[in-house]
């Protein structure tokens, strides 16, 4: 069983390399364990403005491609542009179609002209960027007037059962760091955009077993890379007492994991 955190930049959020070749090497698994990462794509998808019909659209770390094939059934009159920082995540969404062009970029540094897009959309990717004002703005700077950018993100609380459990064991951090919503709340009102909505919500899965949470967060490519970290597998004393820390959590439907989801809609003004 491994741990499940990836390496920290000073602002203490991870090191997007790292991040990319985890996920990369995670797609061929990602889709199977996925089914938080499409209960909140399909969220946002809900929460874009009903009127809204994009020429084109950039789905925005996009993973196995999953919502750009959405995307494109709901915008079929659109152009596709699908873009991910992890080259194994667009080798595997390619073929499968969706999106008309599959890009190699940086969600803080996106490689496409100035008002070339009416649809940002971006579905849990954006919390492995340290930069989150970097993000908006390139988000603003892509956007023609009146384009929109709806994003779901993780925040403070996330997964805060495997952590609490985690610390009874040892000190060392075991699960990702997010921002507060409150910052999400602060930069997103010193932007450029209108801001449409923007909530917080908390989406929580049950498991049998410890086991089963671990091995799906390995499967979508969350597993701790922290340089330091004990090598090779967690000891089998620690996983005992992961288990027993975790097991004060459990509730009629299993051990329950708590993921407090972000869910934003801005607007560029016209």
């Amino acid at each position: 069983m491994t741990d499940l955190a990836f390496p920290k930049l000073p602002g203490g959020l991870p090191d997007k390399r790292q991040v990319a070749a985890s996920f990369s090497r995670a797609a061929a698994s990602y889709d199977s364990v996925a089914e938080l990462q499409r209960d909140v794509g399909s969220e946002l998808l809900r929460r874009l403005p009903t009127d809204h019909a994009p020429q084109r659209w950039l789905d925005l770390g996009c993973g196995t491609g999953y919502f750009s094939r959405a995307l494109a059934e709901r915008f079929s009159l659109g152009e596709g542009l699908a873009l991910d920082i992890a080259e194994g995540m667009l080798n595997h969404a390619r073929p499968l179609g969706g999106a008309q062009y599959f890009i190699a970029g940086d969600a803080e540094r996106l490689p496409l002209q100035d008002a070339s897009c009416d649809l940002v959309f971006s579905s849990l990717a954006v919390q492995w960027c340290a930069d989150f004002a970097a993000v908006l703005n390139e988000a603003y700077r892509v956007l023609k007037p009146g384009g929109v950018l709806a994003f779901a993100s993780l925040c403070v609380g996330t997964l805060y059962e495997l952590r609490d459990s985690w610390r009874q064991v040892d000190g060392m951090v075991h699960v990702n760091r997010f921002r507060e919503f409150s910052r999400y709340q602060q930069m997103c009102a010193d932007s450029s955009f209108s801001l449409l909505s923007l909530q917080s919500c908390p989406h929580v899965l049950h498991y049998p077993d410890v086991r089963s949470l671990t091995h799906e967060l390995k499967a979508l490519g969350a597993h701790n890379l922290n340089p330091g970290r004990p090598g090779g597998l967690t000891g089998r004393a620690r996983i005992s007492g992961l288990i027993g820390a975790y097991e004060h959590f459990r509730q009629a439907q299993g051990l329950p994991a708590t993921y407090q989801v972000v869910y934003a809609v801005l607007e560029k003004p016209r």
